[in-house]
């Protein structure tokens, strides 16, 4: 007997990527509202119900609304918003984010799927703090690239609909610059800093692919480390990882000063993590598919955990 998922937003950008996905899967079946019906309340509670699990792929105050539609008790819930990403009751959908982790993923009936850029970020600074390199109250400063599907429909419209010139114009923007958004409370919590860290994200001119970069000033930190020695010890935490991978030595003289393209994981549900510098300091990237591993496929990942499939089928 398969499996009913029911993808409440089906037709926006994460929904039709994990559909996308779940479509080619003989043990699922991905049970889907009529066009017409998308808006009706009292259908939707139904589909809801009636799945064995569902995955809210809607803006922050729709999913707040949906979530009280919810009746059936079996009923196994992934939210892709931010609303309760820091919410008590709720796991955190980062599978390899600290040991246990994956094992409550695979106990829960709620899980919040992570944002994007919370994804590299945490990947990055998460082992650093547990092995107490960078300290907590690290006054952190970090800058993102992101192709512009990270913005949803309103901004994919804008730029594939702008012209020449207009296109050249929005081609590459920073955003944020009240330092307030609103991924900060999930990037601190998870992260391990006591403090919210200033957070600058950049839209490109292209459709999907991301990089994170995280700063560190070596005399800062709580001990002497090098851009090998901290390469190391994140090839350590993540060395039975399969879907996050630290990228060798060999492998970053290659890269030397030359370009890291975002896209470089295009498709897949890796992060690749990237240590460079000097003995004063360093820089430190990771580097993900915004939709992917960054949204649907992680949420694919973590609907396998939680109705206790291989972790990777699909991916």
């Amino acid at each position: 007997m398969k499996t009913t998922v029911f993808i409440d937003g089906q037709h926006g950008t994460v929904g039709l990527r994990i559909r996308e996905k779940l479509q080619l899967r003989s043990d699922i079946e991905v049970v889907e509202i009529p066009e017409e019906l998308r808006k009706d309340s009292k259908a939707r509670k139904q589909y809801i119900n009636e799945a064995d699990l569902v995955i809210f792929c809607l803006p922050d105050d729709a999913e707040k609304d949906s979530l009280p539609l919810i009746e059936n008790s079996d009923t196994k819930v992934i939210s892709t918003s931010t609303v309760f990403r820091t919410s008590e009751g709720w796991v955190y959908g980062l599978a390899e984010l600290q040991p246990g982790q994956r094992e409550l993923i695979q106990s829960t009936k709620r899980l919040a799927n992570p944002g994007c850029y919370p994804t590299g970020f945490i990947s990055i600074l998460r082992p650093l703090i547990s092995a107490c390199i960078v300290p907590p109250d690290y006054p952190m400063s970090f800058w993102a690239i992101t192709g512009y599907s990270g913005g949803g429909r309103k901004m994919i419209e804008e730029f594939e609909g702008a012209g020449p010139e207009k296109r050249k114009e929005i081609a590459c923007r920073p955003k944020n610059l009240l330092l307030a958004h609103k991924h900060l409370p999930e990037m601190q919590k998870y992260s391990g800093l006591d403090y919210a860290p200033n957070f600058v994200p950049i839209v490109g001119d292209f459709y999907n692919g991301m990089l994170v970069h995280v700063p560190l000033i070596n005399r800062l930190l709580l001990k002497q480390v090098t851009p090998d020695s901290v390469r190391e010890i994140l090839s350590q935490y993540y060395q039975s990882e399969r879907f996050i991978r630290v990228i060798s030595l060999e492998e970053t003289r290659k890269i030397g000063d030359g370009f890291f393209a975002p896209s470089g994981v295009n498709g897949t549900n890796l992060v690749e993590i990237l240590v460079s510098g000097n003995e004063r300091n360093m820089v430190i990237v990771a580097r993900l598919d915004n939709l992917g591993k960054g949204a649907a496929t992680n949420a694919v990942q973590n609907m396998n955990l939680m109705l206790g499939y291989e972790e990777s089928i699909g991916l």
